[in-house]
């Protein structure tokens, strides 16, 4: 008998391939989202996603829905256009900042000090152009760049000399503060020009529908050629893509929010410029952190240092560079918080503005245990915090109130990560 099945399978010829083996060679990667099987596929791999703790922005996107629906049940002018618009714009400073705290939170890391830093670039920019008359242009370059030094400096100590980043962060909240203090003087309060280039950060909207629908409509466009190109690409190499039937799927799913808000923000001014600067710098630090060998670096380090460093990384010099970033945004999102008083005075970068921003990183789902995180987790993190805020004026709720659901809201995103990270270690994929 043995004979005989060995004859058969020489007769069979190199071309055949036994039933067991052809299930080996054809099986899926568990990782990508491929569909063979219509909409069971799709439930199959929700399923498998579930119970291997991929939650990736599920939890927030259901968050948001959620906060939406009980505040415009409460009260109908919060999904409006004003309140949207407004919601839009108060996020970006705070936004902008929690962005550089995604890249600092992937190395397993924490920046402390971006509040301070956000203060003192504002007053630095508000003393250079009013106080000293220097071109607006100019002095914003100046007040960025004194970020990205700033964020180096605290680098160079975690990195070099060795101080924990917590400590040395925390010297800075205190340290960058009270330069602001001394740099305002004892007036405390400088005002900006109303019609100046800072206050447009804020204040400008693009009032032509064309332009928020142009953008809306660029962004689907572009969102489906990087879809496509990405699967031709993996199907050419012969490893596992999307079907195009996904790809479209997940076109039309962006292209419904996408234009929705384009038509609400038309309702109101426009397309306010700090949401197309805000929207700008998650795309374009998206790319760095996703498809570059700098972004792979950052998420090695937050996966083994020891690793990234037997693999010849430079570990000082990536742990440098994202403080600086991380420095460099809290510098930009201080123009911003400053455009929207059109003023640098003793309260900038104080506040809850500091816990806003790293719980913004957090609530949108980059981890605390550092290696997993998106820039698109800033943005969605600070649609949470912002909305609660705002529902919160709207109904005239006490800030007190909005504090305690805003740290119930960060702890539940943390708690969800953790549990995500113990199950996907259980299903072994951590």
């Amino acid at each position: 008998m043995t004979t005989d099945l060995t004859k058969d399978t020489k007769d069979e010829g190199p071309q055949d391939t036994p039933p067991a083996a052809e299930a080996v060679v054809t099986a899926v990667d568990p990782r990508l989202l491929v569909r063979e099987e219509g909409f069971a596929g799709y439930v199959g791999e929700f399923r498998r996603k579930l119970r291997s703790g991929e939650l990736g922005s599920l939890p927030v996107v259901v968050g948001l829905i959620v906060i939406g629906l009980v505040f415009q049940l409460r009260d109908s002018a919060f999904l409006g256009a004003e309140n949207l618009s407004n919601l839009f714009v108060t996020a970006a400073g705070t936004g902008l900042i929690a962005v550089g705290i995604v890249f600092v939170l992937i190395l397993g890391e924490i920046d402390l000090s971006v509040g301070s830093v956000s203060g003192l670039a504002a007053a630095v920019f508000a003393v250079l152009n009013v106080n000293h008359g220097m071109p607006e242009w100019l002095a914003l370059v100046l007040a960025v760049l004194s970020g990205t030094v700033i964020g180096a400096l605290h680098g160079f100590f975690f990195a070099r000399i060795g101080v924990p980043a917590f400590v040395v962060t925390l010297a800075g909240l205190l340290g960058w503060n009270g330069l602001m203090l001394e740099v305002l003087g004892s007036n405390g309060t400088i005002n900006l020009d109303d019609s100046g280039l800072v206050a447009g950060l804020t204040n400008h909207y693009f009032s032509d529908v064309s332009a928020a629908y142009g953008l809306a409509t660029l962004s689907v466009a572009a969102f489906f050629l990087v879809s496509w190109r990405d699967s031709k690409r993996r199907e050419a190499a012969g490893v596992p893509s999307r079907p195009f039937s996904e790809v479209v799927l997940r076109t039309v799913a962006l292209a419904v929010p996408a234009y929705a808000v384009a038509w609400l923000l038309n309702q109101y001014k426009g397309l306010p410029l700090a949401v197309v600067i805000f929207l700008g710098v998650v795309v374009a630090l998206d790319f760095v952190l996703r498809r570059t060998s700098y972004g792979r670096k950052v998420f090695a380090l937050g996966g083994s240092v020891e690793a990234a460093r037997r693999a010849g990384i430079n570990v000082a010099a990536i742990r440098i560079s994202v403080f600086a970033l991380s420095g460099t945004m809290a510098a930009l999102g201080g123009m911003f918080l400053a455009s929207q008083i059109n003023a640098a005075n003793q309260s900038s970068g104080a506040g809850s503005l500091l816990m806003n921003a790293i719980a913004a990183a957090v609530i949108g789902g980059t981890s605390l245990f550092g290696g997993r995180g998106k820039t698109w987790s800033a943005l969605l993190g600070v649609l949470v915090i912002q909305s609660i805020a705002s529902g919160m004026a709207l109904l005239g709720i006490a800030s007190a109130v909005q504090y305690m659901i805003t740290g119930a809201v960060l702890l539940a995103a943390v708690v969800i990560d953790s549990v995500s990270r113990r199950t996907q270690k259980t299903a072994g994929r951590a």
